[in-house]
């Protein structure tokens, strides 16, 4: 079986990082077809779009999409990619699990979160207008839909994963319409899953029991822009964003990507670290059921992380892009051989 991918690798060190994690996949023995597309200036420039007409139809026609960063300018030009698709597509659920690697340094060893973020709505979703010039006003929407929508996603993956706890985080003290709603939907959707323990923390206060003490936590579901804040900072727990996996789910698409910035300083030297979207890509694979190839790729990973001697530099190693990803299926190879030997 051939599954068929749209690949976005994204600019600045993206085509670098897609390359190598497109060569780790296909050492797996799993069969792909890539449809591959620019988006962002570079699509501009050439199709007069940001996204291509054709980039969505592939999206639409393969269901499932690996992308690379892409550069979003700060305050001004295109609106970010990411929003434009996840809302393009009703990519609802962003998914960031949160787990260390062997032998990168950090305060919080074994953690192990997820964080699940509505997607589609609040004052992330970029609604603002200017009222008068020097006044601009950002709307934050919250629907009873996508509220429950989202907490129906985080309790169904508790109970099919054997997660037992989930925090809904919330600001209700203050926007007691906006965030109110949102915590009735959580409370509603958390009565049938009474083997889940269901708690709410503020968002602020989160933040600072996170950074006093994760393991206090096991899931947390929010709305878009907590999520967005949150799930920056728990990535510190374990290394920082280039250690990160992320999904974007809906029901009929799926987008897998990396989290990170496209990095132009270092962008064509063979310096990056493709460990997000590699991991990100792992998620694509058990997305697809290609479970064993998943923890083949895995393994093989916190093997070379392990050993360290094929790290990049931005982890104290030596090695460049190609050469980590080399590293990868080479574990992968000798794995396959030892389990061919056994039988």
């Amino acid at each position: 079986m051939s599954h068929k991918v749209t690949l976005i690798p994204g600019d600045g060190i993206g085509p670098e990082v897609t390359k190598a994690t497109v060569r780790i996949l296909e050492a797996t023995g799993v069969k792909f077809e890539w449809e591959s597309f620019q988006v962002g200036a570079e699509a501009f420039e050439k199709y007069g779009e940001y996204i291509p007409k054709e980039a969505i139809e592939s999206i639409e026609r393969t269901h499932v999409g690996l992308k690379g960063p892409v550069s979003t300018p700060i305050g001004g030009g295109f609106s970010s990619i990411n929003v434009a698709l996840r809302q393009k597509f009703e990519l609802y659920a962003n998914f960031r699990p949160i787990r260390n690697l062997p032998h990168i340094p950090t305060r919080y060893p074994d953690v192990d979160l997820i964080i699940v973020r509505e997607n589609t709505e609040s004052l992330y979703s970029g609604l603002e207008h200017e009222v008068v010039p020097g006044v601009v006003e950002s709307l934050k929407i919250i629907t009873e839909k996508a509220s429950t929508r989202i907490a129906k996603f985080a309790f169904e993956y508790a109970r099919k994963n054997q997660r037992k706890k989930i925090h809904a985080i919330h600001k209700a003290n203050i926007m007691k319409l906006s965030d109110g709603l949102f915590l009735r939907c959580c409370r509603t959707v958390a009565k049938g899953f009474p083997e889940i323990t269901y708690g709410e923390h503020i968002v602020d206060n989160t933040c600072m029991q996170l950074v006093m003490n994760p393991y206090q936590y096991d899931m947390l579901v929010m709305e878009n822009l907590y999520g967005d804040i949150i799930s920056d900072l728990c990535a510190a727990f374990v290394g920082g964003l280039g250690f990160v996996p992320s999904a974007n789910l809906g029901d009929h698409c799926a987008i897998f990507e990396a989290v990170h910035g496209s990095a132009p300083d270092i962008a064509g030297k063979n310096l990056a670290n493709p460990t997000a979207l590699l991991r990100s890509s792992l998620l694509m694979l058990r997305h697809l059921g290609e479970f064993d190839a998943s923890t083949q790729i895995r393994n093989a990973l916190e093997k070379v992380y392990r050993h360290r001697e094929k790290l990049t530099k931005d982890v104290g190693g030596e090695a460049g892009t190609s050469q980590f990803a080399d590293a990868v299926i080479e574990e992968m190879d000798k794995a396959k051989s030892a389990t061919a030997a056994v039988h």
